[in-house]
């Protein structure tokens, strides 16, 4: 079995894509779950509940709930404006 790294025996590299990588999940997150706070429960696809849980699945909530968990607003009728 490997022995885990340590932080500073990893490369400057592995270090800056770590963090890059820590960041994009991070704003996933905070834009996922603003939106969530933000939608109508009726253009949520499933309770709220449920995806505010699911943003702990990283990076998989996230990109779940903007991939499957919204509905698109309706159209607006043009002729009825």
């Amino acid at each position: 079995m490997q022995n885990k790294k340590k932080w500073s025996e990893l490369t400057p590299t592995q270090q800056k894509l770590i963090i890059a990588g820590g960041a994009v999940e991070l704003a996933l997150t905070t834009a996922a779950l603003i939106s969530l706070a933000k939608r109508p429960s009726s253009r949520v696809r499933g309770p709220k509940v449920m995806w505010v849980l699911a943003q702990a699945i990283q990076p998989f909530g996230p990109i779940a709930y903007f991939t499957l968990g919204t509905r698109s607003a309706p159209a607006v009728d043009a002729n009825r404006a």
